[in-house]
C-alpha cells in the first residue's frame, strides 16, 4: 500500500542540456528499509537523490516523500528528511561539539537544549573523546561520522546518503555501515547511493541498478544474483598469457578478474559449465583451477551493465 511507502517516485526525469542525467525512473521505498541506489559514476543516482530531496527540480514525472508530494509540499518534504551529500558539509574551524550545537541552534534548540543534543550524537557516534577538536583534525571517518550525526539533529523519516563510504579505509567504512544499520533499526527509512557492490550487498534490503538514467533493475540482493543464470564458471589458466584467448573462448559474458588471472563466466546449467571447460581443453588451455558458484553482485553489474563496477 502506498501509506507503507516513504518514497514513491514514477518518470522522473532531469535534463542538463543535451545530457538526459536521470531519463524516467520509478521507485518505491518502504518505509524503514535500507535502500541502495547502485551504479557507476555518472549513472544519475546524485541528480535523482537531489531531486527527491527538494535539491533540484525534476523536468517531468511525480514523487511523493512520506507523504509529502514533491511538487506540491516541498517544505513538508524537507521537514521530514536529511540529507548528507559525499562531501562533509562542516566547519573546520569549529570543534565537533561547536559544529552540532550550532546546527541545533539553527533548528530552533535553546542553547541547553543544542548542547544536550550535541552531547547524545558525540556519545552515539563514537566522537565524545573528539568533541574539543577541530574538524580539521578528524580522520575521513571521524568526518563521515560527524557529517551523519549533524543530518540527526532531528530525526528524519527519510535520510538520504549519497556515497557515504567514499575514500574511507575499511575500517572506517565498517564503522559507517554500523551507523547505518543501527539508524535502520531506529525506524529511519535510508535511501543511499553508492559504487561499491560489497556495500549493497551488506546493507539493502532492496537494491535499485541504474545506468545512463535509466534503472535497469530492482530487487533483493538473492533476487538480482539470480538473473544471472544459475551459477558462474571460476576458470584460472596455468599461463597468464592465455587469459585474452580464454575469455574469447568463454564468450561475450565473460570477465577477467582485475586483481588477478581469475575469469568468470555465467552458466545456466552443470552441461554448460562442462561444455566451457571441454573447448579450453581443446585449445590447449591447461587451468590451475575451476569451480562453479553462484555469482557475486561484481558479476550481476557487469552482466546488468557491460562494466566493470568501480
Amino acid at each position: 500500500m502506498q501509506d507503507d511507502l516513504a518514497i514513491r517516485a514514477r518518470g522522473l526525469r532531469r535534463s542538463f542540456g543535451d545530457l538526459r542525467a536521470v531519463d524516467g525512473i520509478d521507485l518505491d521505498v518502504p518505509r524503514g528499509m535500507i535502500f541502495a541506489i547502485l551504479g557507476p559514476n555518472g549513472a544519475g543516482k546524485t541528480t535523482l537523490l537531489r531531486m527527491l530531496a527538494t535539491l533540484t527540480r525534476p523536468d517531468a514525472g511525480t514523487a511523493q516523500v512520506m507523504g509529502h508530494d514533491l511538487a506540491e509540499h516541498p517544505e513538508r518534504v524537507r521537514a521530514a528528511i536529511a540529507m548528507t551529500g559525499q562531501f562533509a558539509s562542516l566547519d573546520e574551524d569549529l570543534t565537533g561539539r561547536e559544529n552540532l550545537v550550532m546546527l541545533a541552534r539553527l533548528w530552533g534548540f535553546g542553547w541547553r537544549a543544542a548542547k544536550a543534543r550535541a552531547g547524545e550524537l558525540l556519545a552515539a557516534f563514537d566522537l565524545a573523546e573528539a568533541a574539543k577538536k577541530q574538524v580539521k583534525d578528524y580522520s575521513g571517518g571521524m568526518r563521515r561520522r560527524l557529517d551523519i550525526a549533524a543530518s540527526l539533529i532531528v530525526t528524519p523519516g527519510v535520510l538520504f546518503l549519497d556515497e557515504p563510504t567514499t575514500g574511507l579505509d575499511p575500517s572506517a567504512r565498517a564503522g559507517v555501515w554500523r551507523l547505518i544499520r543501527g539508524l535502520s533499526a531506529e525506524g529511519v527509512t535510508i535511501l543511499l547511493t553508492t559504487q561499491y557492490l560489497e556495500e549493497a550487498d551488506q546493507l539493502a534490503g532492496r537494491i535499485a541498478v541504474i545506468d545512463h538514467g535509466r534503472k535497469i533493475a530492482e530487487g533483493t540482493s538473492r533476487e538480482l544474483k539470480a538473473q544471472t543464470g544459475s551459477g558462474v564458471l571460476h576458470v584460472t589458466p596455468l599461463d597468464p598469457g592465455n587469459r585474452a584467448i580464454a575469455l574469447g573462448i568463454l564468450g561475450e559474458t565473460a570477465q577477467a578478474d582485475p586483481e588477478g588471472a581469475r575469469l568468470s563466466v555465467p552458466v545456466t546449467d552443470d552441461a554448460e559449465a562442462a561444455a566451457h571447460l571441454a573447448r579450453l581443453s581443446e585449445a590447449g588451455i591447461r587451468l590451475v583451477e575451476f569451480s562453479l558458484g553462484a555469482p557475486s553482485l561484481d558479476e550481476v553489474f557487469f552482466a546488468l551493465t557491460g562494466k566493470e563496477a568501480a
